[in-house]
Protein backbone atom coordinates (compact mmCIF):
# COMPACT_ATOMS: atom_id res chain seq x y z
CA UNK A 1 0.00 0.00 0.00
CA UNK A 2 2.70 2.32 0.88
CA UNK A 3 4.50 1.65 -2.47
CA UNK A 4 1.66 2.46 -4.44
CA UNK A 5 1.03 5.65 -2.51
CA UNK A 6 4.34 6.97 -3.21
CA UNK A 7 3.92 5.74 -7.29
CA UNK A 8 0.83 8.01 -7.43
CA UNK A 9 2.51 11.06 -6.17
CA UNK A 10 5.63 10.25 -8.88
CA UNK A 11 2.82 10.58 -11.39
CA UNK A 12 1.54 13.54 -10.35
CA UNK A 13 4.82 14.65 -10.23
CA UNK A 14 5.72 14.05 -13.96
CA UNK A 15 2.40 14.63 -15.50
CA UNK A 16 1.73 17.58 -17.33
CA UNK A 17 -0.16 20.46 -16.10
CA UNK A 18 -3.58 21.69 -17.27
CA UNK A 19 -3.89 24.85 -19.19
CA UNK A 20 -7.11 26.83 -19.79
CA UNK A 21 -6.95 27.16 -23.65
CA UNK A 22 -8.24 30.45 -24.14
CA UNK A 23 -5.56 31.65 -21.99
CA UNK A 24 -3.17 30.04 -23.81
CA UNK A 25 -4.42 31.30 -27.05
CA UNK A 26 -4.31 35.14 -25.28
CA UNK A 27 -0.85 34.20 -25.18
CA UNK A 28 0.13 33.29 -28.53
CA UNK A 29 -1.57 36.27 -29.42
CA UNK A 30 -0.37 38.77 -27.51
CA UNK A 31 -0.50 42.99 -28.97
CA UNK A 32 2.70 43.94 -30.55
CA UNK A 33 4.17 46.37 -29.00
CA UNK A 34 3.78 48.95 -31.95
CA UNK A 35 -0.24 48.57 -31.03
CA UNK A 36 0.88 50.07 -27.83
CA UNK A 37 3.21 53.19 -29.03
CA UNK A 38 4.04 54.47 -32.35
CA UNK A 39 7.64 53.46 -33.48
CA UNK A 40 9.83 55.94 -33.36
CA UNK A 41 11.87 55.50 -36.67
CA UNK A 42 14.01 58.23 -37.83
CA UNK A 43 14.25 56.88 -41.18
CA UNK A 44 10.54 55.61 -41.94
CA UNK A 45 7.31 57.23 -41.94
CA UNK A 46 5.06 55.31 -40.41
CA UNK A 47 0.95 54.37 -40.34
CA UNK A 48 -0.69 52.18 -38.75
CA UNK A 49 -4.67 51.58 -39.34
CA UNK A 50 -7.50 49.98 -37.61
CA UNK A 51 -10.53 48.67 -38.43
CA UNK A 52 -13.81 46.90 -36.70
CA UNK A 53 -14.77 43.27 -38.20
CA UNK A 54 -18.51 43.68 -37.17
CA UNK A 55 -20.45 44.11 -40.11
CA UNK A 56 -17.61 44.73 -42.35
CA UNK A 57 -16.79 42.55 -45.15
CA UNK A 58 -13.22 44.41 -46.18
CA UNK A 59 -12.03 45.43 -42.73
CA UNK A 60 -8.71 44.62 -44.05
CA UNK A 61 -8.81 47.03 -46.65
CA UNK A 62 -10.50 49.62 -44.93
CA UNK A 63 -7.65 49.41 -42.02
CA UNK A 64 -4.83 49.58 -44.70
CA UNK A 65 -6.71 52.50 -46.25
CA UNK A 66 -6.62 54.11 -42.55
CA UNK A 67 -2.84 52.92 -42.51
CA UNK A 68 -1.71 54.53 -45.67
CA UNK A 69 -3.93 57.90 -44.81
CA UNK A 70 -2.15 57.92 -41.20
CA UNK A 71 0.91 57.61 -42.74
CA UNK A 72 0.77 60.42 -45.39
CA UNK A 73 -0.25 62.60 -42.19
CA UNK A 74 3.36 62.24 -41.42
CA UNK A 75 4.56 64.29 -44.21
CA UNK A 76 4.71 68.02 -43.88
CA UNK A 77 4.29 70.62 -46.95
CA UNK A 78 6.23 73.13 -45.64
CA UNK A 79 5.94 76.15 -47.06
CA UNK A 80 8.65 78.97 -48.08
CA UNK A 81 8.37 81.92 -47.02
CA UNK A 82 9.27 82.83 -51.17
CA UNK A 83 7.38 80.74 -52.40
CA UNK A 84 3.60 81.44 -54.54
CA UNK A 85 1.53 80.52 -52.05
CA UNK A 86 3.09 83.30 -50.10
CA UNK A 87 2.81 85.47 -51.93
CA UNK A 88 -1.04 85.06 -52.77
CA UNK A 89 -2.38 84.17 -49.58
CA UNK A 90 -2.03 86.81 -46.90
CA UNK A 91 -4.68 85.16 -44.27
CA UNK A 92 -3.43 81.58 -44.65
CA UNK A 93 -6.75 80.24 -45.57
CA UNK A 94 -5.67 79.30 -49.24
CA UNK A 95 -2.25 77.29 -47.95
CA UNK A 96 -4.18 75.03 -45.62
CA UNK A 97 -6.47 74.48 -48.12
CA UNK A 98 -3.54 73.53 -51.08
CA UNK A 99 -2.18 71.60 -48.10
CA UNK A 100 -5.25 69.54 -47.44
CA UNK A 101 -5.58 68.62 -51.21
CA UNK A 102 -1.96 67.72 -51.45
CA UNK A 103 -2.18 65.61 -48.62
CA UNK A 104 -5.36 63.92 -50.07
CA UNK A 105 -4.37 63.31 -53.39
CA UNK A 106 -0.82 61.71 -52.10
CA UNK A 107 -2.26 58.81 -50.46
CA UNK A 108 -3.36 57.56 -54.33
CA UNK A 109 -0.25 58.89 -55.81
CA UNK A 110 2.79 57.18 -52.80
CA UNK A 111 4.79 54.43 -53.89
CA UNK A 112 7.12 51.94 -52.12
CA UNK A 113 5.80 51.61 -48.99
CA UNK A 114 5.77 48.33 -47.36
CA UNK A 115 3.79 46.05 -45.08
CA UNK A 116 6.00 45.47 -41.46
CA UNK A 117 2.86 43.79 -39.54
CA UNK A 118 -0.83 43.15 -38.34
CA UNK A 119 -2.59 42.28 -35.94
CA UNK A 120 -6.14 41.11 -34.88
CA UNK A 121 -8.26 39.96 -32.26
CA UNK A 122 -12.22 38.53 -32.55
CA UNK A 123 -13.11 42.62 -33.00
CA UNK A 124 -10.30 44.02 -34.42
CA UNK A 125 -7.87 44.45 -37.38
CA UNK A 126 -4.73 46.25 -37.18
CA UNK A 127 -2.11 46.72 -39.69
CA UNK A 128 1.43 48.15 -39.75
CA UNK A 129 3.26 50.48 -42.98
CA UNK A 130 6.51 52.09 -43.38
CA UNK A 131 7.80 53.78 -46.21
CA UNK A 132 11.57 55.09 -46.49
CA UNK A 133 11.80 58.65 -46.01
CA UNK A 134 15.22 58.60 -48.05
CA UNK A 135 13.31 56.68 -50.93
CA UNK A 136 10.64 58.85 -50.81
CA UNK A 137 13.15 62.03 -50.89
CA UNK A 138 14.66 60.15 -54.00
CA UNK A 139 11.33 59.32 -55.83
CA UNK A 140 9.74 63.20 -55.47
CA UNK A 141 13.11 64.56 -56.77
CA UNK A 142 12.83 62.86 -59.32
CA UNK A 143 9.12 63.56 -60.28
CA UNK A 144 10.25 67.33 -59.19
CA UNK A 145 12.93 67.21 -61.93
CA UNK A 146 10.23 65.54 -64.43
CA UNK A 147 7.67 68.35 -63.52
CA UNK A 148 9.51 71.12 -63.88
CA UNK A 149 11.40 70.17 -66.89
CA UNK A 150 7.84 69.85 -68.28
CA UNK A 151 6.64 73.62 -67.24
CA UNK A 152 9.32 75.15 -68.34
CA UNK A 153 9.08 73.64 -71.44
CA UNK A 154 5.12 74.93 -71.67
CA UNK A 155 6.46 78.60 -70.24
CA UNK A 156 8.87 78.92 -73.19
CA UNK A 157 6.04 77.96 -75.78
CA UNK A 158 3.67 80.91 -74.15
CA UNK A 159 5.84 83.31 -73.91
CA UNK A 160 6.61 82.59 -77.52
CA UNK A 161 2.58 82.39 -78.65
CA UNK A 162 2.37 85.71 -76.50
CA UNK A 163 5.13 87.55 -78.15
CA UNK A 164 2.68 86.62 -81.67
CA UNK A 165 0.49 88.09 -80.29
CA UNK A 166 -2.04 85.04 -79.95
CA UNK A 167 -3.30 85.07 -76.10
CA UNK A 168 -5.18 82.38 -75.98
CA UNK A 169 -2.51 79.74 -77.28
CA UNK A 170 -0.45 81.55 -74.99
CA UNK A 171 -3.07 81.22 -72.26
CA UNK A 172 -3.02 77.75 -72.87
CA UNK A 173 0.39 76.91 -72.81
CA UNK A 174 0.98 78.81 -69.13
CA UNK A 175 -2.23 76.99 -68.25
CA UNK A 176 -0.17 73.39 -69.24
CA UNK A 177 3.08 74.76 -67.81
CA UNK A 178 0.79 75.62 -64.39
CA UNK A 179 -0.62 71.98 -64.63
CA UNK A 180 2.74 70.44 -64.53
CA UNK A 181 4.77 72.58 -61.35
CA UNK A 182 1.00 72.98 -59.27
CA UNK A 183 2.11 70.44 -56.62
CA UNK A 184 5.23 72.35 -55.64
CA UNK A 185 3.41 75.64 -54.95
CA UNK A 186 5.43 75.42 -51.51
CA UNK A 187 8.65 75.31 -53.00
CA UNK A 188 10.79 78.26 -54.45
CA UNK A 189 11.51 76.73 -58.12
CA UNK A 190 14.59 78.76 -59.34
CA UNK A 191 15.74 78.47 -62.64
CA UNK A 192 17.66 80.75 -65.55
CA UNK A 193 15.08 81.69 -68.06
CA UNK A 194 16.55 83.71 -71.18
CA UNK A 195 19.62 85.57 -69.29
CA UNK A 196 17.32 85.60 -65.77
CA UNK A 197 16.96 83.87 -62.32
CA UNK A 198 12.87 83.23 -62.09
CA UNK A 199 10.48 81.63 -60.22
CA UNK A 200 8.82 79.33 -62.23
CA UNK A 201 5.72 78.88 -59.93
CA UNK A 202 5.20 83.03 -59.38
CA UNK A 203 6.12 83.69 -62.92
CA UNK A 204 3.52 81.34 -64.59
CA UNK A 205 0.93 82.91 -62.13
CA UNK A 206 1.74 86.48 -63.17
CA UNK A 207 1.84 86.01 -66.89
CA UNK A 208 -1.13 84.49 -66.87
CA UNK A 209 -2.46 87.06 -65.14
CA UNK A 210 -1.05 89.55 -66.98
CA UNK A 211 -2.50 88.05 -69.98
CA UNK A 212 -5.97 87.79 -68.82
CA UNK A 213 -5.18 91.67 -67.82
CA UNK A 214 -5.01 92.24 -71.67
CA UNK A 215 -8.76 90.88 -72.43
CA UNK A 216 -11.99 93.12 -72.49
CA UNK A 217 -15.42 91.41 -72.53
CA UNK A 218 -18.18 92.96 -73.32
CA UNK A 219 -22.18 92.21 -73.64
CA UNK A 220 -24.65 93.48 -76.19
CA UNK A 221 -27.35 94.11 -74.61
CA UNK A 222 -26.29 95.51 -71.21
CA UNK A 223 -29.66 95.72 -69.56
CA UNK A 224 -32.82 93.80 -70.85
CA UNK A 225 -36.55 93.84 -69.32
CA UNK A 226 -38.29 90.26 -69.37
CA UNK A 227 -41.03 88.60 -68.21
CA UNK A 228 -40.37 86.02 -66.23
CA UNK A 229 -42.90 83.20 -67.65
CA UNK A 230 -42.32 84.68 -71.51
CA UNK A 231 -39.99 82.25 -73.45
CA UNK A 232 -37.02 84.39 -73.61
CA UNK A 233 -35.26 81.79 -76.11
CA UNK A 234 -35.42 84.31 -78.68
CA UNK A 235 -33.82 86.91 -76.66
CA UNK A 236 -30.44 87.37 -78.14
CA UNK A 237 -27.44 88.20 -75.64
CA UNK A 238 -24.04 88.32 -77.14
CA UNK A 239 -20.50 88.51 -75.48
CA UNK A 240 -17.70 89.96 -77.47
CA UNK A 241 -14.05 89.84 -76.31
CA UNK A 242 -10.96 92.50 -77.35
CA UNK A 243 -7.87 92.94 -77.10
CA UNK A 244 -7.86 96.21 -74.89
CA UNK A 245 -4.45 97.59 -76.54
CA UNK A 246 -5.60 97.13 -80.22
CA UNK A 247 -9.32 96.45 -80.22
CA UNK A 248 -8.93 93.38 -82.14
CA UNK A 249 -11.34 90.48 -81.58
CA UNK A 250 -10.14 87.26 -80.14
CA UNK A 251 -10.97 83.91 -81.71
CA UNK A 252 -11.44 80.68 -79.46
CA UNK A 253 -11.56 82.59 -76.09
CA UNK A 254 -13.29 80.02 -73.73
CA UNK A 255 -16.28 81.82 -71.20
CA UNK A 256 -18.53 80.94 -68.55
CA UNK A 257 -22.05 82.27 -67.93
CA UNK A 258 -23.00 81.95 -64.73
CA UNK A 259 -26.21 83.87 -62.32
CA UNK A 260 -24.12 86.22 -60.11
CA UNK A 261 -27.44 87.44 -58.93
CA UNK A 262 -30.69 85.24 -59.14
CA UNK A 263 -31.41 82.22 -60.89
CA UNK A 264 -32.33 80.15 -63.83
CA UNK A 265 -31.24 77.94 -66.59
CA UNK A 266 -28.04 80.04 -68.38
CA UNK A 267 -25.64 77.15 -71.12
CA UNK A 268 -22.35 77.46 -68.61
CA UNK A 269 -19.37 77.03 -71.37
CA UNK A 270 -18.67 78.95 -74.50
CA UNK A 271 -15.90 79.64 -76.94
CA UNK A 272 -15.64 82.79 -78.94
CA UNK A 273 -16.03 82.01 -82.79
CA UNK A 274 -13.62 83.63 -85.49
CA UNK A 275 -15.29 87.13 -84.95
CA UNK A 276 -14.77 86.80 -81.39
CA UNK A 277 -18.31 86.51 -80.13
CA UNK A 278 -20.27 83.98 -78.81
CA UNK A 279 -24.52 83.94 -78.34
CA UNK A 280 -25.45 83.33 -74.15
CA UNK A 281 -28.17 80.88 -73.96
CA UNK A 282 -30.69 81.69 -71.55
CA UNK A 283 -33.76 79.85 -71.13
CA UNK A 284 -35.57 80.19 -68.05
CA UNK A 285 -36.05 82.72 -64.75
CA UNK A 286 -36.58 80.74 -61.85
CA UNK A 287 -35.49 83.54 -59.12
CA UNK A 288 -38.54 85.85 -57.90
CA UNK A 289 -35.90 88.85 -57.86
CA UNK A 290 -36.95 92.01 -59.82
CA UNK A 291 -33.36 92.43 -60.50
CA UNK A 292 -30.75 89.94 -61.98
CA UNK A 293 -27.43 89.50 -62.67
CA UNK A 294 -25.72 87.26 -65.59
CA UNK A 295 -21.68 87.33 -65.60
CA UNK A 296 -20.04 86.41 -68.69
CA UNK A 297 -15.79 85.84 -67.92
CA UNK A 298 -13.01 84.03 -69.44
CA UNK A 299 -13.03 80.83 -68.12
CA UNK A 300 -9.30 79.36 -67.14
CA UNK A 301 -10.15 75.96 -66.31
CA UNK A 302 -11.23 75.40 -69.87
CA UNK A 303 -8.02 74.49 -70.79
CA UNK A 304 -7.61 71.61 -68.26
CA UNK A 305 -9.92 70.08 -70.87
CA UNK A 306 -12.67 68.76 -68.64
CA UNK A 307 -10.22 67.34 -66.01
CA UNK A 308 -9.27 70.05 -63.82
CA UNK A 309 -8.21 69.16 -60.58
CA UNK A 310 -8.50 70.43 -57.26
CA UNK A 311 -5.68 72.31 -56.71
CA UNK A 312 -6.58 74.27 -60.53
CA UNK A 313 -9.75 75.58 -59.14
CA UNK A 314 -8.05 76.74 -55.81
CA UNK A 315 -5.28 78.66 -57.79
CA UNK A 316 -8.01 79.78 -60.47
CA UNK A 317 -10.08 81.51 -57.51
CA UNK A 318 -6.99 84.16 -57.49
CA UNK A 319 -7.11 85.43 -60.62
CA UNK A 320 -8.87 88.54 -61.75
CA UNK A 321 -10.75 87.68 -64.70
CA UNK A 322 -12.41 89.97 -67.44
CA UNK A 323 -16.11 89.84 -67.11
CA UNK A 324 -18.99 91.54 -68.57
CA UNK A 325 -22.62 91.49 -67.21
CA UNK A 326 -25.77 91.72 -68.14
CA UNK A 327 -28.82 93.17 -66.12
CA UNK A 328 -31.98 91.21 -65.99
CA UNK A 329 -35.24 93.62 -65.02
CA UNK A 330 -37.28 90.69 -64.78
CA UNK A 331 -41.40 91.69 -64.50
CA UNK A 332 -43.79 89.54 -62.55
CA UNK A 333 -46.53 88.07 -64.21
CA UNK A 334 -50.13 89.40 -63.00
CA UNK A 335 -52.86 86.77 -62.71
CA UNK A 336 -56.18 87.24 -62.68
CA UNK A 337 -58.42 84.90 -60.57
CA UNK A 338 -62.02 83.82 -60.97
CA UNK A 339 -63.27 81.21 -57.80
CA UNK A 340 -66.38 79.59 -56.67
CA UNK A 341 -65.86 77.41 -53.71
CA UNK A 342 -68.97 75.69 -51.59
CA UNK A 343 -69.64 73.43 -48.69
CA UNK A 344 -72.47 71.28 -49.22
CA UNK A 345 -74.07 73.92 -51.86
CA UNK A 346 -73.71 77.22 -49.65
CA UNK A 347 -70.79 79.47 -51.04
CA UNK A 348 -67.93 79.56 -48.27
CA UNK A 349 -66.46 82.60 -46.48
CA UNK A 350 -63.13 81.33 -47.05
CA UNK A 351 -61.72 80.23 -50.17
CA UNK A 352 -59.16 78.09 -48.86
CA UNK A 353 -58.10 76.09 -52.22
CA UNK A 354 -58.04 79.57 -54.01
CA UNK A 355 -55.99 81.24 -50.99
CA UNK A 356 -53.63 78.27 -51.04
CA UNK A 357 -52.53 78.53 -54.78
CA UNK A 358 -52.93 82.24 -54.55
CA UNK A 359 -50.15 82.16 -51.74
CA UNK A 360 -47.65 79.35 -53.62
CA UNK A 361 -47.39 81.64 -56.90
CA UNK A 362 -46.87 84.88 -54.87
CA UNK A 363 -43.85 83.04 -53.24
CA UNK A 364 -42.84 82.00 -56.51
CA UNK A 365 -43.45 85.58 -57.90
CA UNK A 366 -46.61 86.07 -59.25
CA UNK A 367 -48.28 89.01 -58.83
CA UNK A 368 -52.46 89.00 -58.94
CA UNK A 369 -55.32 91.59 -60.44
CA UNK A 370 -58.69 92.01 -59.93
CA UNK A 371 -59.04 93.44 -63.63
CA UNK A 372 -58.43 90.46 -66.55
CA UNK A 373 -57.80 92.83 -69.32
CA UNK A 374 -54.31 93.82 -67.51
CA UNK A 375 -53.62 90.14 -66.51
CA UNK A 376 -51.69 87.36 -68.57
CA UNK A 377 -52.48 84.53 -67.07
CA UNK A 378 -56.45 83.57 -65.91
CA UNK A 379 -56.84 81.25 -62.77
CA UNK A 380 -60.40 79.39 -62.74
CA UNK A 381 -61.37 77.50 -59.80
CA UNK A 382 -64.45 75.43 -58.85
CA UNK A 383 -64.77 73.31 -55.92
CA UNK A 384 -67.59 72.01 -53.88
CA UNK A 385 -68.19 69.26 -51.13
CA UNK A 386 -71.43 66.87 -50.94
CA UNK A 387 -72.87 64.39 -48.70
CA UNK A 388 -72.00 60.83 -48.44
CA UNK A 389 -73.00 58.11 -46.33
CA UNK A 390 -73.39 58.17 -42.56
CA UNK A 391 -71.76 55.15 -40.86
CA UNK A 392 -72.89 54.73 -37.26
CA UNK A 393 -72.29 57.90 -35.73
CA UNK A 394 -69.23 59.14 -38.87
CA UNK A 395 -70.57 61.67 -41.33
CA UNK A 396 -68.67 61.27 -44.93
CA UNK A 397 -68.15 64.25 -46.76
CA UNK A 398 -66.39 64.27 -50.14
CA UNK A 399 -64.67 67.32 -51.97
CA UNK A 400 -64.39 68.17 -56.05
CA UNK A 401 -61.88 70.51 -57.21
CA UNK A 402 -61.43 71.52 -60.44
CA UNK A 403 -58.19 73.90 -61.49
CA UNK A 404 -57.19 75.73 -65.02
CA UNK A 405 -54.79 78.11 -65.68
CA UNK A 406 -55.26 79.64 -69.30
CA UNK A 407 -53.58 82.49 -71.02
CA UNK A 408 -55.90 85.70 -71.20
CA UNK A 409 -54.50 86.60 -74.53
CA UNK A 410 -56.01 84.22 -76.42
CA UNK A 411 -57.56 82.20 -74.09
CA UNK A 412 -55.30 78.96 -74.80
CA UNK A 413 -55.12 76.38 -71.42
CA UNK A 414 -52.04 76.22 -70.23
CA UNK A 415 -52.82 73.75 -66.83
CA UNK A 416 -55.88 71.68 -66.12
CA UNK A 417 -56.79 69.30 -62.91
CA UNK A 418 -58.84 67.56 -60.94
CA UNK A 419 -59.06 66.93 -57.45
CA UNK A 420 -61.78 63.61 -57.09
CA UNK A 421 -63.73 62.93 -54.30
CA UNK A 422 -61.32 63.94 -51.64
CA UNK A 423 -63.09 62.10 -48.32
CA UNK A 424 -63.53 63.48 -44.70
CA UNK A 425 -65.50 62.35 -41.81
CA UNK A 426 -66.61 63.34 -38.69
CA UNK A 427 -69.34 63.85 -36.30
CA UNK A 428 -71.48 65.68 -38.48
CA UNK A 429 -71.39 66.96 -41.82
CA UNK A 430 -70.50 70.63 -41.05
CA UNK A 431 -66.88 69.11 -39.40
CA UNK A 432 -66.93 66.28 -42.59
CA UNK A 433 -66.95 68.68 -45.43
CA UNK A 434 -64.20 71.12 -43.34
CA UNK A 435 -62.17 68.23 -43.03
CA UNK A 436 -62.07 67.20 -46.84
CA UNK A 437 -61.25 70.95 -47.87
CA UNK A 438 -58.36 70.32 -45.60
CA UNK A 439 -57.39 67.27 -47.04
CA UNK A 440 -57.71 68.58 -50.50
CA UNK A 441 -55.46 71.16 -49.74
CA UNK A 442 -52.24 68.29 -48.51
CA UNK A 443 -53.38 66.94 -51.83
CA UNK A 444 -53.05 70.24 -53.49
CA UNK A 445 -49.94 71.25 -52.08
CA UNK A 446 -47.69 67.89 -52.28
CA UNK A 447 -48.94 66.72 -55.71
CA UNK A 448 -50.34 69.49 -58.00
CA UNK A 449 -48.70 73.02 -56.79
CA UNK A 450 -45.56 71.78 -58.13
CA UNK A 451 -46.37 70.50 -61.53
CA UNK A 452 -48.58 73.91 -61.85
CA UNK A 453 -46.15 76.12 -61.61
CA UNK A 454 -43.50 74.21 -63.85
CA UNK A 455 -46.48 74.00 -66.37
CA UNK A 456 -46.75 77.87 -66.70
CA UNK A 457 -43.40 78.80 -66.57
CA UNK A 458 -42.86 77.39 -69.60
Amino acid sequence: MKHALIFALILGACSPSVTNPSVKNDLQNKKPVWLSAKPDQSFYYIGIGHSTKAGASNYVQAAKKSALEDLVSEIKVNVSSTSVLSQIDANKEFQERYEQIVKTTAADEIEEFEQVDSWEDDRNYWVYYRLSKQRYKEIKDEQKRNAVSIGLDFFSKAKQAERSNDLVLALGFYYQGFRAIEKYLAEPIRLDFEGREILLTSEVIASMQLLLDKIEIAATPTEVTLNRRVSIGDQAFTAFAYDKATKKRIADLPLRAVFEKGAGNVFPDYKTNAEGAAKVLLTKISSRDLEQTVAIKVNPLSFAGGSATKIDSLVVQKFVVPRAAILLRVQRPLVYVAAVEKSLGNVKSTQQITNKIKNYLTNAGFEFTEQKSKAELALDVDAFSEKGAVSGSIFITYVTAVIRVSSVKDNREIYATTLDRIKGFSLDYERSSQEAYNKSLDVLEKEKLPELLNSILQ
